[in-house]
């Protein structure tokens, strides 16, 4: 089986084909640099996401998060349910960490939020 995608991890934006058998990546193709092959493999084995939100401060007014790693993309709906749940206690200041451990990411603060 082939599988078409178009790398993201540099502006060059590469069309790959990875070919799988059994479930496996057994080639890369329409790589440039090696981040691409890389990149096949894991989206076509198993798929991570950096996680990018607001979460709701005790205020009512909002502050930007994200997670701290990738986490498995098919945990992303369940991710962002454990984050419009949370209220961030104020102040907020960049690198704060808001959760706690969601699927093996911290997630935390990427702006300031004062009283």
């Amino acid at each position: 089986m082939e599988r078409k995608l178009t790398c993201i991890i540099c502006p060059l934006g590469c069309e790959l084909t990875a070919t799988l058998e059994n479930g496996e990546v057994v080639s890369v193709s329409g790589n440039t640099c090696k981040r691409g092959e890389i990149y096949a493999k894991n989206e076509c084995t198993n798929p991570q996401r950096t996680i990018t939100s607001t979460v709701r401060c005790e205020d009512g007014g909002l502050v930007a998060v994200k997670t701290d790693r990738t986490i498995p993309k098919e945990k992303i709906e369940e991710c962002m349910k454990i984050i419009n749940a949370a209220t961030a206690k104020l102040p907020v200041h960049i690198g704060d960490v808001i959760i706690k451990d969601v699927f093996g990411a911290n997630i935390v603060a990427t702006a300031n939020k004062e009283v």
